[in-house]
């Protein structure tokens, strides 16, 4: 393992570092997906070390998901000049990793030793979901730790799934484990505890994280969010493409007026932006779902002043955005790649091109219509005019909403199908009118929209809450917006010039 240290005068966080390449080039790479475990480098575990305000005294330090130690070394390696002792905890279910783990920390209690650190440490290989229930609802439970610093497992639970089970126990709701994980983190966290993360942005927004970010923003201060520019920088090694966030949180302090937000190219940019924001814009009190807006530099805390203070919800204005309900793999029989009579037009995210509807696609992947029968009856809506968005879109798309105008006239037909990975806007389940429509379409095609929605979604995905939790203009200004717009083809400048002049 890390003989090369006797030989070259490494850091702890070198060692780790040298630990975690050895034991990658060991892992199984489909085994280590399937886990969901991908290992912080050294210049990430340092960037989420140095995060750490009070790094005096005695640590009663908590790593859940712990890998190799890289996280734990970067933690040593911050407090070491400063600390009187250390007691490390480390949960680790891999036996090949607690090999590389224990190795680690022996450096550490090397590196202890030699600073005058009392050092203790144990690993756990054991479930942490489980233990921690289990530690949580005990009689004698007491907070045990006053740090955390994770880098969690990044996998789905599912709906029946164990660890769902066990959540429950404990009136936690989640669908992740690394929200799992950092939500059982903080329970186990002694108020004035500090914890850092490094997970998945997508727990910013969306109901799946409506109980996590209500435990997270109830519970503790947010005081710092990195963020970094690229999709590829946390993880490159491991090409994940995810975008990774990392934050401070300190258990039991009330909220601090301000975040520090940094953002950088990859963990080893010497010269991160630093920009420090009003909590109420991180968190707008607008949305009673507390998305977590990340706000990088002024002009985008201006963006979020002004898309954020629009005055209307879609409730408002009479209008709801739902997911498409027809599902085409439980309704296969009823499916018709031509339109022919008996059936009516079915909306895929392949009819939503360049803003407008093209209708039917010929030899596309997907049908073009759907039977109008008894069966299908309850997946139809009224034929008429309503706004779509794609549910999912693709990474290299400029804008994340996309939005398209259906038209009652694309086809002589009374009801019309649309697909659950398109979204639609109507007026409380009918049409809307048509002066309404055509603006509501400029408003979510400008790039005001496009640059809000990034902040508060990390991901791809649109999802109908998404599009509900945005603010909107008035009814009257987005009818006098539809009026401005030249709709024979789609132009990006002129719609935005349009929203600078009617807002």
């Amino acid at each position: 393992m890390t003989e090369l240290a006797q030989i070259l005068p490494l850091s702890l966080n070198g060692i780790a570092d040298v630990n975690r390449i050895e034991a990658n080039g060991n892992l199984d790479e489909k085994l280590r997906g399937k886990l969901g475990q991908f290992m912080s480098s050294s210049a990430v575990s340092r960037l989420l070390a140095d995060m750490f305000e009070n790094v005096e005294g005695e640590h009663r330090l908590l790593d859940a998901g712990a890998g190799v130690g890289s996280l734990t070394a970067a933690f040593v390696e911050r407090v070491k000049d400063y600390a009187t002792g250390i007691d490390s905890t480390c949960f680790e279910l891999s036996s090949l990793m607690n090999k590389y783990l224990s190795d680690t920390l022996n450096h550490c209690s090397d590196a202890c030793e030699i600073n005058g650190i009392h050092w203790n440490h144990s690993i756990l290989e054991v479930d942490f979901i489980q233990h921690s229930v289990e530690s949580l609802l005990s009689d004698t439970f007491t907070p045990k730790y006053n740090k955390a610093i994770l880098n969690p497992p990044y996998l789905k639970i599912a709906a029946k799934g164990f660890e769902r089970g066990e959540l429950k126990k404990i009136g936690f709701e989640t669908g992740n484990l690394y929200s799992a994980f950092v939500g059982l983190a903080i329970k186990l966290l002694e108020d004035g505890g500090e914890l850092v993360a490094i997970t998945p942005r997508s727990f910013c927004n969306g109901p799946y994280f409506n109980d996590f970010r209500k435990l997270l923003l109830d519970s503790c201060s947010l005081n710092k969010i990195h963020v970094f520019n690229s999709r590829k920088s946390a993880f490159k090694a491991d090409k994940v493409l995810q975008e990774n966030v990392v934050y401070h949180l300190t258990k039991g302090e009330q909220q601090r007026d301000s975040v520090i937000v940094t953002s950088s190219v990859c963990a080893e940019d010497p010269s991160p932006n630093v920009y420090e924001v009003p909590f109420k814009c991180i968190v707008n009190t607008n949305n009673p779902d507390r998305f977590i807006h990340i706000i990088t530099d002024e002009e985008e805390k201006n963006l979020a002043t002004k898309a954020g203070g629009l005055p209307c919800s879609l409730e408002d204005l009479g209008i709801q955005a739902s997911t498409g309900k027809v599902v085409d793999f439980r309704t296969r029989e009823n499916l018709s790649t031509t339109f022919v009579d008996g059936t009516v037009p079915l909306i895929f995210p392949q009819h939503l091109q360049n803003c407008a509807i093209e209708w039917p696609v010929e030899n596309a992947k997907k049908p073009n219509a759907l039977l109008n029968n008894e069966s299908t009856a309850n997946l139809m809506v009224q034929n008429g005019t309503y706004v779509l968005t794609r549910r999912l879109t693709a990474k290299e798309e400029k804008r994340r909403i996309v939005a398209s105008i259906y038209t009652a006239d694309l086809a002589d037909v009374a009801v019309v199908g649309f697909d659950n990975k398109v979204n639609y806007f109507h007026a409380m389940g009918k049409p809307l009118a048509d002066d309404l429509a055509k603006g509501l379409w400029i408003f979510l095609n400008s790039t005001l929209v496009d640059k809000y929605f990034r902040q508060m979604n990390g991901h791809t995905q649109v999802n109908a809450t998404d599009l509900r939790t945005l603010r909107y203009p008035t009814r009257e200004q987005l009818i006098v917006m539809g009026k401005m717009f030249d709709f024979t083809e789609f132009n990006q400048e002129q719609v935005d010039q349009i929203i600078d002049s009617a807002l």
